[in-house]
């Protein structure tokens, strides 16, 4: 049984481990800090706009496991905002033990506190990844879904400062890039205006810092917009440096929005806290993530891995890539995509069968194909893609592939040949 060793516990990582052990590997997740799902612990919205196609797009070709999950935490359902409709919004406290659990259940071997930060390998071929502690994991295939953020010094560089934000990096070590050991050169995400990396789209507010009815509106529907003063709004040109272009409407500036996703989720990468406090129901706004919200928050898509349409890192033999390893694609819905796919083929490739590419004929395959087209343009890495908004919603538009009949969507992943392609066992 070929070993699958997938570096990285997010939302992409979760969903390559489950691809993997589904098609018969053995499987080994390791997880740099205490807890499953990075960004996703303060993350909370799910099948907004064309991330319900995708998402049932996955369920159709039977690696639709998290996105269930999900369904089953979420505090609301079909609810809409600003630019976004039939949102769910799943609960931050209880997604990560669900996860773990389904994880476990499924058999695969997780350890967190163990951040990877070496090679073994011959040649191009990685033999062991090696963590901190000295702790050496061998395998057969190796997939990284370590993400694009941190270590602190990149949110100095390029930011505002270590935002103090969930990835902790203090605490537990920075990101440490597999590819980038074995000699591969990564790319850069560049913003409008030609600095490089984007700014996390979103802060966490303590619920209970805001008035009682604040909170009973979000605790009710699920989302609460109140209009900001003129004297206390920010700049709209903070809407530029967000990862999450889909949010950088006219709305986010004249408004506060916040949902409910357990804490307060505000809808803006940071805001001063004295104008927040501005603002009525606000007075005693605490942040809870990042902490330095005030003036700042991650930066991410520093190091993106060169692929193909499989999800394989170029220049390494036996390594395959998820999540925003995989290119500027935005959100937890296209990090499982890509982790599912990349976990799949990563047993595929180990066992010598031929690699799948999802076909452009639906929405997930044309995303990981149009995006690493996008790549090699100097436009193209300027810019960020997601199937809630923005450049790519757009795209399927026009494209025709977004909707939300379910019966629609398996019938056109049957037409692709694709249904119930991530529950087949290989081995």
């Amino acid at each position: 049984m070929p070993k699958v060793v997938v570096i990285g516990g997010g939302w992409s990582g979760s969903g390559a481990a489950l691809a993997a052990k589904k098609a018969g590997a053995d499987v080994v997740l390791l997880e740099r800090a205490d807890m499953l799902l990075g960004t996703g612990l303060v993350g909370g919205i799910m099948r907004n706009n064309g991330r319900y196609t995708a998402a049932e797009e996955m369920i159709a070709m039977g690696g639709g496991e998290l996105f269930q999950l999900m369904d089953k935490v979420s505090r609301h359902r079909n609810i809409e905002f600003p630019g976004h409709k039939h949102a769910s919004l799943y609960d931050v406290a209880l997604a990560e033990p669900a996860v773990k659990k389904a994880l476990i259940d499924a058999g695969i071997e997780v350890h967190t506190e163990s951040r990877v930060t070496d090679v073994e390998a011959d040649g191009n071929k990685i033999l062991a990844v090696v963590t901190d502690d000295g702790r050496k994991y061998e395998g057969d295939v190796f997939v990284e879904c370590t993400g694009t953020a941190g270590p602190q010094v990149n949110c100095t560089k390029y930011g505002n400062g270590c935002a103090m934000c969930i990835y902790r990096c203090h605490s537990y070590g920075g990101r440490v890039s597999v590819a980038a050991k074995m000699g591969v050169k990564e790319m850069m995400a560049k913003k409008a205006d030609g600095t490089y990396g984007a700014m996390s789209g979103s802060c966490k507010l303590l619920k209970e810092s805001l008035s009682k009815e604040i909170v009973d509106k979000l605790n009710s529907t699920g989302v609460a917009v109140i209009p900001v003063p003129e004297h206390a709004r920010e700049d709209a040109k903070i809407l530029t440096k967000k990862a999450c272009q889909q949010y950088a409407l006219n709305e986010y500036v004249e408004n506060v929005i916040l949902l409910d996703t357990g804490h307060a989720k505000l809808m803006t990468p940071f805001f001063p806290l004295d104008n927040l406090r501005q603002i009525p129901g606000f007075e005693n706004a605490r942040y809870e993530d990042p902490y330095a919200g005030n003036l700042g928050n991650s930066i991410r898509y520093m190091a993106m891995s060169p692929r193909d349409n499989h999800l394989k890192t170029e220049g390494v033999e036996n390594l395959f890539c998820g999540g925003e390893k995989a290119g500027p694609l935005v959100g937890h819905t296209e990090a499982i995509c890509t982790g599912t796919l990349a976990g799949a083929n990563a047993v595929r490739w180990a066992v010598g069968k031929e690699l799948l590419e999802i076909p452009t004929e639906l929405a997930v395959g044309d995303a990981i194909a149009y995006v690493k087209e996008q790549m090699k343009t100097e436009e193209g890495i300027s810019k960020k893609y997601t199937f809630s908004g923005s450049v790519y919603f757009e795209r399927m538009k026009q494209l025709g592939s977004y909707t939300i009949d379910i019966d629609a969507i398996k019938d056109r992943v049957e037409k692709a040949g694709m249904t119930n392609i991530f529950n087949q066992k290989i081995i």
